[in-house]
């Protein structure tokens, strides 16, 4: 059978036959497409000469029956900032009702009771419904730093005559039966420019270009026996594959340009994946979970109505916060909301000290709020910024010309930033667990024997940035055909040696001691001093120590940083290495 003929069969055996035009209303079909498949059902013996169901589609309903449910809810929901710092994506209600017990509500009325939900993040707010609705938790140690293709795998030994599902879809109708004749993928009739596939005129569904708009996704599936085999077999496989690691578990579905899966297309509005703080918001304005802190601190520190506030989009996941973008009043902003563990991290209040003494000096992006007792920071957005490019040398001159300007100002605070404190800080964090490299305590002993050297040689301390990498140098267009350029996240920031921020360029931005060499000959405008080039190589590999063990803190909570991670450590070996072998050389050690 085709996908119509199976289609109208079930309406038939679920509602009765009615008339063509009401057949056709149900399946979203033209009559010419209902007479044909009617012919083509009766001739295959599957109905009678007065269009009811045979003993043979009694049968074949008696097989196509759903076995279980299994609802992916292990994400962060990202997009849905600021709601998902207090909330999991799966327990935003519409109408009162959580998102994720209207989807098991619906399962259980059709029939479907083995239900499996796979948590991760905020799991514990789950934990209800194992008791109100018998479900099982599957736990995603890896939600933080996989997609969900991740999540799927977990629970691949259950697949087979399966729905899979997303915990964050709304469904005005059930969008479950009791019976399934074929797997499907479901689709909005409506086109989404963020659409990967679409409806082809064999009612396909088959992948469109970045640029086309496509159907909907609604991420709502049924995969019967036969595409559930294969759907196992990959995600089980990909899963352990650091490729797939970003992968959405669709990825499984397709064969070359084409989803093994039919299309299941309802109407625009009829299911609707909640994504977004604003779809929450059209769905459903007097959401409880609208009531977010975030807006509450942007109503109150703009004077606005929270309805002034809108177009709010994530941007990329900081390494220490989370941030997003906003519009009101025909300005865009950007609220900064810190991230995990943060809050052991970063002392606000010196942040904030910081920003008084360096306000309205053309050196960091426009704030319009900071409250050092929670972190919430509010700037005006530099429309068409740019970070620097560590690969371009106009970039890196401009970048250390501005550091030089910044500390020749001779700013103060009260406060200062000591690495080998931090280090010590940073380390406690891990509360007496040994570190994940195996020779950590001889490269801690042989960083710290740098110590007598870089005070030897230190600068006077002047406020510092600390934080000066290449993504927190924005070139912004300042209207006359050239560029501004402003230092930003000056979280870190105290009184320390200034070359303290060219030591650290060089280490966020990977780079060898070649271009590490490179850089400082940019600062100092090739007039750098051996013993001096020789320090910001210790601050290389103390300053390496540091982020090292802030990596390691911050993997406690789940967050990896990659090769990031990796190359922190490196500097601190080998940046010692070449220390120790310049002095030994020079008979200091």
């Amino acid at each position: 059978m085709n996908k119509w003929e199976c289609d109208i069969l079930n309406e038939i055996y679920e509602n009765g036959a009615g008339n063509q035009r009401q057949l056709a209303a149900a399946c979203g079909c033209s009559l010419g497409v209902v007479n044909r498949s009617l012919r083509a059902l009766t001739e295959a013996g599957y109905l009678d000469a007065r269009l009811a169901p045979t003993g043979k589609a009694e049968a074949l309903f008696r097989a196509s029956r759903p076995k279980n449910a299994v609802i992916l809810a292990a994400g962060f929901g990202m997009r849905m900032i600021p709601i998902n710092t207090e909330t999991p994506k799966g327990l935003l209600e519409i109408g009162g009702e959580p998102l994720i017990e209207r989807l098991i509500r619906q399962l259980h009325e059709a029939g479907v009771t083995d239900i499996a939900v796979v948590v991760g993040f905020m799991k514990e707010r789950y934990e209800y419904l194992m008791d109100d609705y018998g479900v099982e938790l599957v736990i995603n140690p890896e939600y933080a730093v996989k997609n969900n293709l991740r999540s799927l795998s977990l629970a691949a030994d259950r697949l087979s005559d399966t729905y899979v599902l997303p915990c964050d879809v709304w469904c005005a109708r059930n969008p479950f039966r009791r019976h399934e004749l074929y797997s499907w993928y479901m689709v909005s009739d409506g086109e989404d420019e963020a659409s990967t596939v679409r409806v082809n005129r064999k009612q396909e569904l088959v992948a469109v270009s970045a640029s086309a708009p496509g159907n909907g996704m609604l991420g709502i599936a049924y995969l019967a026996a036969d595409e559930a085999r294969i759907t196992a077999e990959r995600v089980s496989a990909w899963s352990r594959d650091p490729r797939y690691d970003g992968a959405f578990w669709e990825a499984a579905l397709y064969e070359g340009n084409r989803m093994l899966l039919r299309p299941r297309v309802v109407p625009a509005g009829e299911a609707v994946e909640i994504n977004t703080f604003e779809q929450l918001r059209e769905l459903d304005g007097d959401s409880r979970h609208l009531r977010s802190d975030a807006i509450d601190v942007i109503a109150a520190a703009l004077g606005a109505d929270r309805q002034e506030i809108g177009d709010i989009r994530i941007l990329k996941k900081g390494m220490t916060n989370r941030s997003f973008l906003f519009s009101c009043r025909g300005q865009r902003y950007i609220m900064r909301i810190p991230g995990e563990g943060t809050d052991r991290l970063i002392d606000r209040a010196h942040e904030a000290a910081v920003y008084d003494v360096i306000r309205d000096r053309g050196l960091c992006d426009d704030i319009v709020y900071i409250d050092p007792a929670t972190g919430y920071k509010i700037t005006k957005y530099l429309e068409n910024a740019r970070v620097c490019d560590p690969a371009s040398e106009a970039d890196l001159a401009a970048c250390m010309e501005k550091l030089r300007q910044f500390h020749g100002l001779g700013l103060r605070v009260d406060h200062g930033f000591d690495i080998f404190g931090q280090i010590d800080f940073y380390e406690s964090l891990r509360q007496g667990a040994p570190s994940v490299y195996r020779d950590y305590e001889t490269t801690k002993k042989n960083v710290r024997s740098l110590r007598p050297f870089i005070e030897e040689n230190a600068g006077t301390p002047v406020l510092t940035h600390i934080d000066a990498v290449p993504d927190n140098f924005l070139f912004a267009p300042d209207g006359a055909g050239g560029e501004t350029l402003r230092l930003i996240d000056w979280e870190y920031a105290g009184m320390q040696d200034p070359h303290v921020d060219v030591a650290m360029f060089c280490i966020y931005a990977l780079y060898d001691r070649a271009r590490a060499d490179r850089l400082i000959d940019l600062y100092f405008r090739g007039q750098c001093p051996r013993l001096t080039r020789l320090k910001i190589y210790c601050y290389i590999a103390a300053c390496g120590l540091l982020w090292s063990n802030w990596c390691e803190y911050k993997l406690s909570l789940g967050v990896d940083f990659g090769e990031y991670s990796l190359r922190q450590y490196r500097y601190a070996k080998d940046y010692y290495r070449i220390v120790h072998g310049a002095l030994e050389e020079e008979g200091r050690i």
